[in-house]
């Protein structure tokens, strides 16, 4: 059997790599490079080319900066230089062709718009794989090569970055193995608040056919706000908020420029940031009221968040310890959250300080109320809604259960250098046993293996233990929270 797979897709041969009984592929062109005449455009196809392509190695990454100091060592960066940064990349059991055609999920990675890549060791889909599944990940644009706010440039091109993705999914996956009917998206954090933009819109199921959206926002911002990034981005360089005007500026001079106007901004959410911007074809309305009037019934989704996700925001650098009940009280009052909140969350948590109760509230406001208001939305759908909440606390520097704890455990990849970060080195194998295997039954099957959402409200709590179903969890602090 050989150690070089070769295959063919419409845009040419690929070579890739066989270890361990399974196959990749990476670095495959979905889209043209986004450089020179098709900067700041609409992803188009890509070229073909001859002979065989190499498919051993990933292709470039987005330009993007490093994670600020506080937060780096928990959030490492990949940069592989290049402009041909619209890849995806495929692993599939070497033996795909004896086999029925395989389910498939496409993984988007995370990093607030602005980092990341899918060549993260954590990602690595050989843990899928090895379960009969042909995954895939997915590049896309970051920053203001991807969601700029301008004149003349189409609004949120990341998200049709992965329109293109997921639409090259369904025509070449046949070729690694994959069932082109059986597809299941996958997110988190930037990543699943982009997938729930595609779930919204009315031919999602074009796209995928289940998702998986785990910590992500499920909503957009008007564009006056989300271009106040691209506004100041603009100012700061002198350059006009148009696509001429940026396009005259490298990548990498953008990308910095951006860093150096977020770096006035605070975990309170004062300051520009890149988010989504409604309107135009990738995000034609806000995603969450879209989704509650009946957007993606049809649609099988699991969904879920950790639960203390403020404290990767808080923790590093001492945020949650500067934080005092005076800062508490303005924040609640600016939020217009009842008082009773707060002391619904004091009560679970009598010890908590003034910045972990407002870490709670933020996360109630920004995840945990918009994904419950969203499973409410969708009982009487034509599909399941499942819910899970990550609560298993990392003994890192006070991590606990922060956003992004529980990627090593659904990828199964406790052992690699982005999941002993976050969660040192002695994360429960029962727990990553669990979670792995109720995503892996989720894509393969359509079941996660627990209760789906109801009036009952069941939550697949994830603890050391693997598990367990808590019913209406927190709902005395969910209960009149304010709409974001």
């Amino acid at each position: 059997m050989p150690d070089s797979p070769v295959l063919s897709i419409s845009s040419g041969r690929l070579r890739g790599v066989r270890q361990n009984g399974i196959d990749r592929f990476l670095g495959i062109p979905y889209a043209a490079p986004p450089a020179g005449r098709l900067r700041f455009r609409e992803p188009a196809p890509p070229a073909a080319w001859e002979g065989e392509r190499d498919a051993s190695a990933f292709g470039p990454t987005a330009p993007q900066t490093v994670y600020p100091p506080a937060l780096a060592p928990y959030l490492p960066s990949v940069e592989i230089p290049g402009a041909d940064a619209l890849t995806v990349n495929v692993w599939t059991p070497s033996d795909h062709a004896e086999r029925e055609p395989l389910p498939v999920v496409v993984y988007v990675h995370g990093g607030a718009l602005t980092r990341g890549s899918a060549a993260l060791p954590i990602y690595d889909g050989a843990s899928f794989a090895r379960h009969g599944i042909v995954y895939v990940s997915v590049q896309y644009r970051l920053g203001q090569e991807g969601f700029a706010v301008l004149d003349g440039v189409p609004q949120n091109l990341g998200v049709l970055d992965q329109q293109a993705a997921l639409r090259w999914v369904r025509r070449e996956i046949a070729v690694f193995g994959g069932d082109p009917g059986r597809v299941t998206a996958m997110g988190q954090s930037a990543g699943a608040n982009t997938l729930t933009a595609l779930l919204a819109l009315p031919r999602a199921a074009e796209l995928f056919d289940q998702a998986v959206l785990q910590s992500g926002p499920l909503s957009a911002q008007p564009p006056k706000r989300a271009g106040r990034m691209s506004r100041a981005i603009a100012k700061r360089l002198g350059v006009p908020a148009t696509r001429e005007g940026f396009a005259g500026v490298a990548p990498d001079d953008l990308a910095a420029a951006q860093t150096a106007v977020s770096a006035g901004a605070s975990p309170l959410g004062r300051g520009p940031s890149v988010a989504l911007a409604i309107g135009g074809a990738a995000v034609p309305s806000d995603p969450l009221a879209a989704l509650r009037s009946g957007a993606g019934r049809g649609i099988p989704v699991l969904i879920g968040s950790t639960s203390e996700e403020y404290r990767l925001w808080f923790v590093p650098g001492g945020t949650v310890d500067r934080i005092t009940t005076a800062t508490l009280t303005l924040a609640r009052l600016a939020a217009r959250v009842p008082k009773r909140i707060i002391d619904a969350h004091r009560r679970r948590r009598p010890g908590a300080t003034p910045g972990e109760l407002l870490g709670e509230v933020m996360t109630d406001m920004l995840l945990r109320g918009p994904t419950t208001r969203f499973a409410d939305g969708r009982i009487e759908g034509a599909a399941p809604t499942w819910v899970y909440e990550f609560r298993w606390q990392s003994p890192v520097d006070g991590l606990g259960a922060a956003h992004a704890m529980e990627l090593g455990f659904v990828f199964d990849r406790l052992d690699t250098p982005d999941a002993i970060a976050l969660g040192g080195t002695d994360g429960p194998r029962a727990l990553a046993d669990a979670m792995h295997g109720a995503w892996v039954s989720f894509i393969r099957d359509g079941d996660p293996g627990w209760e789906r959402w109801s009036a009952r409200r069941p939550v697949q709590a994830f603890d050391a233990d693997g598990g367990h179903i808590d019913y209406a969890p927190r709902q005395d602090e969910l209960a009149g929270l304010p709409e974001r």
